[in-house]
């Protein structure tokens, strides 16, 4: 508004500065260089005219940069300087942005998102890198000397990956080179500070991008940040945990958003990390050229994995129609010959289709928590099965031991009638708990889809209920199965105390085979036995999982719950301020509006009595023009007078001739 209002007085400025030089043409003393009252009037209301519109045209310049500076990024010397603008030149909008970084990141940091994905200049990359891991001043540098003077184990096998590493650059293709010997340095200084991740094949391709932009140093300090704070760490680990995860989220994004592929990809037995591993461990450094690899570091460093993600599925959805024509063989050819020279000339090609594809970051965790899930369940299932074959093994040791000490006793009708009796008894009682866990696998699979609807307070004290329930049975169950084991425990004492106490062979061969297949049985139902209790063991796990699931629903429900209230309350909160705001600002608009008619009429009322102003002053300077003309007739009528005058009183004496001058002199006096 200040602007607006300055601009009219600068035109009355100007004006009046005009008019001044103009007057001078003006003086009484050049007379005859004035035009007509009527031409000069109206050529001064024609500059009005053009002022008037210069000045319309200097307003409407004034509020488009006004609001084009709302949009500015950074400010040097005030906030609202529009430094996004065409005519900004990138080093100097790059220069100001390292210089007040803090504010950038605070205040801009969707904007600074949008500048990084449109890459950062060369010479800017290595401040601008360290400033985005916030790896400036790291304690860690000061020791970077002294690791360097240790011996780290894993020299050996950095040695022998430095030579695969850029071989064809200039930086590190030479053997021995400075480029080899810091990429060597930075490398054994990690494995000395992460003992537990050592050196991992790949991670010097990243190490080596950095050594292009900075000093040894900085590179060593930035790789730590990466390797702590972008998930690189965990990628990198001996056992790639972390790598199976995200080859698990990428193949579920594969499967929603590319599914006919992803079925060509399970008909070919073409797994994900056959052709993606090395994106995620070497963020696309050994995928595409330098040019192409570094804009995607850019912004990497910006924004962490997400952007593997989102390019992985672009190059997969440009790449769909061929890669279904193709066989396993012929796809591996396709990802490692043709695809990395897709995108040399093209690569904010190939940034903008990478922010065009799907990525729900919610669903992402829900997948990291399903996949930990099962890793969990596959270890407990790995312990259990090596815990049922040591058993097994036992087992078996145990009834080689019997054979061997079985001294062929002779047994009575009555011994073999009670074992068979005893048999058949633990087989029922096998039926019963085999019978028990089917119906709690019934009770606990109703549990479960009961528990996908939606959690309420009704929902959760049902299932609670439920669960108590289960567990109650379960303990029957596990003391159903005790005495089961018991038994079977007294059947074996019993077996073996009869072996030790009688003595002699059998007679009856039909009798001793039918010993030995009880014998068998009773084995078979020991395993039996055990396979229920591991059975039984992962039923109480999942029974365990579904009561914590049920309480974490129920804490979710109340922290929904006042989270909606808090935010209703928070959106009345902003309706009320924003309907104020609203009100605030059309009074403003209001008011500008009538400041600026007002200030239009009173420019229009000034210029007006300028040109009126003018016009008088031309009439006045008309008049006294008049007025000299008729005091230049005047003087000559009186000069005339005097001579005439002189003539007639000639023959005078000089005494009367002077007073006759005296006397005329006097009279002109007077009339002037």
């Amino acid at each position: 508004m200040a602007s607006q209002v300055a601009s009219p007085s600068a035109s009355l400025h100007t004006t009046s500065s005009s008019t001044t030089l103009s007057t001078p043409a003006l003086s009484p003393g050049s007379p005859t260089t004035l035009s007509p009252d009527d031409l000069e009037l109206l050529a001064k209301l024609e500059e009005q005219n053009r002022l008037l519109e210069t000045d319309s045209k200097s307003l409407k310049s004034v509020n488009g940069s006004r609001r084009n500076s709302g949009s500015s990024l950074v400010s040097s010397s005030s906030a609202s300087s529009n430094l996004s603008h065409l005519e900004e030149d990138s080093w100097i909008l790059w220069g100001r942005i390292v210089n007040e970084w803090d504010d950038v990141r605070k205040k801009k940091e969707k904007q600074m998102r949008e500048l990084v994905r449109k890459g950062i200049p060369h010479h800017f990359r290595a401040i601008v890198w360290q400033l985005l891991c916030n790896a400036q001043n790291m304690p860690i540098k000061d020791q970077y000397s002294e690791l360097l003077k240790m011996t780290s184990p894993c020299e050996k096998l950095i040695r022998r990956d430095i030579a695969r590493t850029y071989p064809e650059h200039d930086f590190f293709k030479e053997k021995d080179s400075l480029g080899q010997e810091v990429l060597f340095n930075v490398m054994k200084a990690y494995s000395l500070v992460d003992r537990e991740v050592g050196y991992c094949q790949g991670s010097a391709f990243i190490v080596g991008l950095l050594l292009m932009q900075m000093p040894e140093e900085e590179a060593f300090c930035v790789f730590v940040k990466l390797m702590q704070d972008y998930r690189l760490r965990e990628l990198f680990k001996p056992s790639m945990a972390e790598l199976g995860l995200c080859m698990y989220q990428f193949e579920w994004m594969i499967q929603e958003q590319l599914p006919e592929l992803y079925v060509h990809f399970q008909s070919q037995s073409f797994h994900t990390s056959m052709y993606s591993s090395s994106w995620f461990l070497t963020i696309f450094l050994t995928t595409f050229p330098l040019p192409v690899a570094t804009r995607l570091f850019d912004i990497f460093m910006s924004e962490g994995l997400e952007i593997v993600f989102r390019v992985g599925i672009s190059i997969l959805q440009a790449n769909q129609a061929e890669l279904m024509q193709l066989d396993m063989e012929g796809m591996l050819q396709h990802f490692q010959k043709v695809i990395p020279h897709q995108f040399d000339s093209a690569p904010d090609k190939l940034i903008q289709a990478a922010y065009q594809t799907k990525y729900n970051a919610k669903k992402m965790k829900k997948l990291e928590k399903e996949y930990t899930t099962i890793k969990n369940k596959e270890m407990e299932e790995q312990v259990e099965i090596k815990r049922l074959r040591t058993e097994n093994r036992l087992l078996k040791q145990r009834i080689e031991t019997l054979e061997k000490h079985k001294c062929n006793p002779r047994y009575s009708e009555d011994f073999v009638l009670q074992l068979e009796t005893e048999l058949v008894q633990a087989r029922l009682r096998e039926a019963e708990s085999q019978c028990a866990l089917k119906e709690m696998q019934d009770k606990i699979l109703d549990i479960e889809k009961r528990n996908c609807s939606l959690p309420d307070e009704s929902n959760v004290a049902r299932l609670q209920e439920e669960l108590i329930g289960v567990k109650l049975r379960e303990a029957e169950a596990l003391m159903g199965l005790k005495e089961l084991r018991q038994q079977v425990k007294d059947l074996e004492d019993h077996w073996q105390h009869h072996l030790t106490r009688v003595t002699g062979r059998w007679k009856d061969s039909p009798r001793k085979n039918a010993v030995s297949e009880l014998q068998d049985e009773l084995m078979t139902v020991r395993l039996r036995g055990a396979e229920t209790q591991a059975e039984l063991k992962e039923v109480k796990q999942r029974m365990l999982e579904l009561e914590t699931q049920n309480q974490i629903s129920s804490n979710q429900l109340c922290r929904a719950e006042k989270e909606c209230s808090s935010l209703r309350e928070k959106v009345q909160y902003l309706t009320a301020q924003n309907k104020g705001l609203l009100t605030q600002l059309n009074e403003t608009k209001r008011k500008i509006a009538e400041m600026d008619c007002k200030n239009k009429e009173d420019v229009m009322v000034l210029r007006l009595r300028e040109a009126d102003s003018i016009a008088a002053v031309v009439e006045l300077q008309q008049k006294i023009a008049d007025l000299e003309i008729q005091k230049n007739k005047r003087c000559d009528r009186c000069v005339r007078l005097v001579i005439i005058i002189f003539k007639e009183e000639k023959v005078h004496t000089e005494g009367n001739q002077s007073h006759v001058f005296t006397h005329c002199s006097s009279s002109v006096i007077v009339k002037n």
